[in-house]
């Protein structure tokens, strides 16, 4: 069997399937596509046409699950407190204060931004795994770079310049209105 016989088969109950589990259009579409990549790949590995639905039904929730899982994933990341490891350092620095910032932004920008900041990660592989659009991951670390931008003048007594950049003296770590208190 071909994978476009298959496609004019299955492809609309497959989609009402996906959908009754993940509940959203967008999320659907990128699934049953990725089950149709799965489908083409691996169906010289049929040995009986009659076992094609179940195993296309199998290929669909494992995508399904594996979708969860990744979701799982990223959501105890966005919940959980990003730690540093700082204990060596003696001096106090803005790059000791970063985390702590980053860990009282709203958790809408927290993931995208240490994501984006911390490890480096490009925006549009963020916009993937977060599973939001490349323009929706620009928006959420531009705001949440702002926000960081704001909790370095409010913790650390940083000015703007007439560029927008932060200026300024760094603080003693006991001065720091944010960093003393996440120690």
């Amino acid at each position: 069997m071909e994978t476009t016989v298959i496609w004019d088969e299955f492809s609309e109950a497959l989609k009402r399937f996906i959908y009754n589990r993940v509940k959203n259009n967008e999320i659907t579409n990128d699934l049953l596509q990725e089950v149709f990549i799965k489908i083409h790949l691996n169906i010289h590995k049929i040995k009986k046409q009659e076992s094609i639905k179940s195993w296309i039904y199998t290929i669909s929730t494992n995508t399904i699950n594996d979708y969860f899982n990744k979701q799982s994933k990223l959501r105890k990341l966005n919940s959980e407190s990003i730690e540093y490891d700082n204990k060596n350092e003696t001096e106090h620095s803005a790059k000791d204060c970063l985390l702590p910032l980053i860990n009282n932004l709203p958790s809408t920008y927290k993931l995208a931004v240490y994501l984006s900041e911390i490890k480096g990660i490009k925006q549009a592989e963020i916009a993937k795994q977060m599973n939001i659009s490349l323009s929706g991951a620009k928006s959420r670390i531009q705001r949440g770079r702002n926000l960081l931008k704001q909790g370095f003048i409010d913790c650390c007594d940083y000015k703007l310049n007439e560029v927008g950049y932060l200026v300024g003296e760094h603080k003693d770590k006991k001065d720091c209105k944010v960093c003393s208190t996440n120690t």
